[in-house]
């Protein structure tokens, strides 16, 4: 699908931009460019700024070859190489999550980080010819602009017509109910109206809004700009909304249909399509969070919504393997993680039936997107573990839980916390049967996960006084995934 995103012309400027990218960087030392990004409330910020955190401190990352072996002699930031591109500000999350204990800001719009590794190479052949220095661009992006990207393969009919059909799914029905009534009001051969379109576009927005909440903890939800706005809030490229019975053929000049065909198609060429051109073909290795355990306790349909948005995520990337020649002109993404976060939210007995749903999500995923060129792999994980485990007696029966402060105003079963007092929770376990997950339906996937938002750890210090590393679950095996063998 990746190719079919792009014009020639759009190939030749991709590759011209790749062609002075390696010119520029021939005297420097490696470089690999990390894609990161998720989907609402997986925790993009959280990730890379424990990433960043246990390598420039020396975490306990005993997956992690290079990290176990003892080769790195030190990770640390330096300068990001695109001046355009806002930086991704590492200092101000770990002050939040470490002095403050609270979890910082999601992101809102792109940014990056250059994290630079000196290391030493376990193969004696690679010591003599490498600089034993890899500089890894991390560029964290809204999931919600990637899901963008299958609408330059559609025109407006056709995005008009899909949004139809997903609004009227069962798990969205209810919510999509306002919206559907004003849109049925709507003529598109009327004269353009500026208020029409403006009541269709805050409607649809609304509607958009309403599948996002926690409860619903729905992820396909383009256009992703409607969401995040940004400066270009209330621009003509966000003014714009589906309509119902389109003419066939070209819309009338001055019609309504044609000015939402306008303004969707710039929508296109001036926000999605640099946001592809840009930063997705740039990229080397890619993760994508998800937050599978919101969308297991929302239902089967949210299940489903998220099946789908990963099968257009995947369909939007460029993989593959490239080699001396191609490489000058293209860069191929070459691996790929998809990781569940919070895991730190369930006991460890249910670590690995996580991990099996989200393979089983990420293997129909990959067979509907027909995607193939690159190694993927899925994991269960938590970039910063906020829990720990215990048991607690119950009559007769131990039963398996997890201790933690939960934020201020966090409820259970009527009990709302206070944020200062930690409590031990039994979060329930998740479904042996995976067959019961994927089926289709808007019902509930009981019992569902006693889920609630646990404040930062408090950090431990060493014999000299100094705080410790970030505490996680299975970072070590992503950064082994994703940058291992490069440090090989």
């Amino acid at each position: 699908m990746a190719t079919s995103l792009t014009t020639f012309t759009d190939e030749a400027r991709i590759a011209l931009d790749t062609l002075s990218s390696r010119a520029s960087s021939i005297f420097q030392s490696p470089s690999l460019r990390l894609g990161v990004t998720g989907l609402s409330r997986a925790g993009k910020t959280v990730f890379i700024s424990a990433l960043v955190h246990n390598l420039i401190h020396g975490g306990r990352l005993p997956l992690f070859d290079a990290q176990k072996s003892g080769r790195i002699a030190r990770a640390f930031l330096e300068e990001q190489p695109d001046d355009a591109v806002p930086r991704f500000q590492y200092e101000d999350h770990v002050a939040a999550l470490v002095d403050d204990r609270t979890w910082p800001d999601s992101t809102r719009a792109i940014s990056e980080l250059r994290l630079t590794i000196e290391f030493e190479s376990a193969s004696g052949w690679n010591r003599m010819f490498s600089s034993g220095r890899l500089s890894v661009d991390i560029v964290d992006y809204p999931g919600e602009w990637l899901l963008d990207l299958p609408l330059l393969g559609k025109s407006y009919s056709e995005f008009s017509r899909d949004a139809f059909e997903l609004a009227t799914l069962p798990v969205r029905t209810a919510l999509s109910e306002d919206w559907r009534r004003v849109a049925d009001t709507a003529d598109p051969a009327s004269d353009a109206d500026e208020m029409v379109a403006r009541r269709l576009a805050e409607s649809f927005t609304a509607y958009l809004r309403a599948c996002k909440l926690d409860e619903r903890a729905l992820s396909t939800l383009p256009p992703g700009r409607f969401l995040m706005p940004g400066d270009l809030d209330g621009s003509p490229a966000l003014t714009f909304a589906p309509l119902p019975r389109l003419a066939d053929g070209r819309a009338r000049s001055g019609s309504l249909q044609a000015m939402m065909e306008r303004r969707y198609e710039a929508y296109k060429a001036h926000v999605v399509k640099p946001f592809f051109r840009e930063h997705i073909t740039r990229l080397d290795r890619q993760i994508v969070l998800i937050d599978a355990m919101q969308a297991l306790n929302a239902g089967a349909g949210a299940v489903a919504d998220l099946e789908r948005a990963l099968t257009e995520i995947l369909a939007c990337f460029r993989p593959g393997r490239g080699n001396i020649v191609t490489d000058i002109f293209s860069r191929r993404i070459d691996r790929i993680l998809i990781a569940a976060t919070k895991a730190d939210h369930l006991h460890h007995e249910s670590h690995d039936r996580l991990q099996a749903i989200v393979r089983r999500l990420a293997d129909r995923a990959i067979t509907r997107a027909d995607f193939s060129g690159a190694s993927v792999d899925v994991l269960a994980m938590s970039a910063v573990r906020a829990t720990r485990e215990g048991t607690v007696k119950q009559g007769r029966e131990t039963l398996p839980v997890i201790m933690g402060v939960p934020l201020k105003g966090e409820t259970i079963d009527g009990e709302t916390f206070d944020g200062k007092t930690e409590t031990a929770i039994f979060p329930g376990d998740l479904p042996a049967n995976l067959d019961s997950i994927f089926e289709d339906g808007d019902r509930q996937l009981a019992p569902p996960i006693r889920f609630v938002r646990f404040r930062p750890p408090k950090l431990e210090r060493d014999a000299a006084g100094l705080k410790l590393s970030l505490p996680h679950i299975r970072l070590d095996r992503a950064l082994q995934f994703l940058i291992g063998d490069r440090l090989a």
